[in-house]
């Protein structure tokens, strides 16, 4: 699973809007759907952003596990 379907998923889980979202990462909502449409890459920023903001590990947003549990809390 690649992250712009995770981060969907995580958006969706949360019942937030793509702008809500954009609003947190300080982006516009154009810009944030282009990462959930693998249109644009995800800056490093953006991702730390939401993996506290989701409380789930990096690895979890990108794919390398499913485990949500973030690294600071195992």
């Amino acid at each position: 699973m690649n992250y712009r379907l995770r981060i969907r998923d995580l958006r969706e889980d949360h019942d937030k809007t793509q702008q809500n979202i954009a609003d947190i990462l300080g982006t516009s909502q154009t810009m944030y759907a282009r990462y959930e449409r693998g249109a644009s890459e995800l800056p490093i920023r953006h991702l730390i952003c939401l993996a506290l903001y989701y409380n789930v590990s990096m690895e979890y947003i990108v794919g390398l596990t499913d485990d949500k549990t973030p690294l600071l809390k195992k």
